[in-house]
């Protein structure tokens, strides 16, 4: 006869850990639907590039605020030195005028309390005697160069207050500024960590080409503008291979307007550290107008600047992990250049 008996229930336990189970494979299976997939090698160079272009606009501002330091600075010990001889001379008039004073008092032409007061508290005197009948017409004299000196050391004083506050204000623009390059440039390092083996060398070969193309670049025959131009392009091309770092001058590495500043001052002209200012450091010209030794400045906000080389060539220091180069103008949003006179 078949047996009718009913199966075992599960017992709770093992119910309780199918249950956590498929539902551990459920949460698993919605999360990797809905991860983010790994950016392409093709998408992490276009993030790098950007937040190079990021830190090159941080670098800049970083380079104003840096020469701004050094101009706050030299004007600080300027006006100091001229406190301290200005001093200096008060010191002198002050001794000068006691001792006309003094010899008043010995001939009995000035007021006993009158010159106990100007030994005591001088500055004070300043302000009384010169209503005085006593004064001679040489003290009074002594006594308008006095005022006027006291003047003059009360507002280098404050000049050099003022300076000192903006000095402050400068360090510290200073600083956020090199933490933030420091940061764009550690988040697109982080990115490039993120690509496999092949894909580093699949980059590092094109910028390995890239910098090659220095030795087969064609600038054409075009006549540069002036000898000056010249020689700050000449001086340049000397300088092909150097490592870009941001806030460099040379000549073992350079940031872009690093680069340009120094050529320019091999050429015996004297131009302002950053892309923006130098964008004003001659005559405004356009594309076509462009000749060998004109600065060309790139990107809506004049981040970048290079040397026009010739045949739609540009000698620059690009980015982080490339080297100064030649490049076509086409790979950036030209600007306008500008003709240093």
């Amino acid at each position: 006869m078949a047996s009718h008996r009913r199966p075992k229930p599960a017992s709770r336990t093992r119910v309780t850990v199918l249950t956590a189970t498929a539902a551990a494979a459920v949460a698993l299976t919605s999360q990797a639907a809905h991860a983010d997939p790994k950016p392409s090698k093709d998408e992490v160079k276009s993030k790098v590039d950007k937040l190079y272009d990021e830190a090159e606009k941080a670098t800049e501002a970083y380079d104003g605020a840096k020469e701004k330091q050094g101009q706050l600075e030299k004007q600080i010990s300027q006006i100091q030195d001229k406190v301290a001889r200005g001093q200096q001379e008060l010191n002198t008039l002050r001794d000068g005028l006691g001792s006309m004073a003094a010899a008043q008092y010995r001939s009995g032409g000035i007021d006993p309390s009158l010159a106990l007061f100007l030994s005591s508290n001088p500055d004070d005197f300043l302000d009384k005697a010169s209503s005085l009948d006593q004064l001679s017409a040489t003290q009074a004299e002594a006594l308008q160069k006095i005022q006027g000196q006291q003047r003059s050391l009360a507002q280098e004083r404050q000049e050099a207050q003022n300076k000192l506050k903006d000095l402050a204000d400068t360090r510290k623009v200073l600083g956020d500024k090199k933490q933030e390059v420091q940061g764009k440039l550690s988040d697109a390092q982080n990115l490039l960590n993120s690509l496999t083996a092949q894909e580093k060398a699949s980059l590092a070969a094109a910028d390995a080409r890239a910098n090659r193309s220095n030795q087969r670049a064609d600038l054409g025959n075009e006549a540069p503008a002036s000898q000056r131009g010249a020689a700050a392009l000449a001086a340049a091309q000397t300088m092909i291979g150097r490592p870009y770092v941001y806030g460099a001058t040379g000549t073992a590495s350079f940031d872009c307007s690093g680069l340009t500043s120094w050529a320019y001052r091999q050429a015996g002209i004297d131009i302002p550290r950053t892309s923006e200012e130098q964008a004003n450091a001659g005559t405004q010209i356009s594309r076509s107008q462009l000749k060998p030794g004109d600065l060309v400045l790139f990107f809506g906000d004049l981040h970048h600047v290079a040397l026009y080389a010739g045949n739609n060539m540009v000698l620059h220091a690009p980015k982080p992990g490339a080297v100064v180069r030649y490049e076509s103008m086409d790979n950036m949003p030209f600007q306008f250049g500008v003709r240093v006179s």
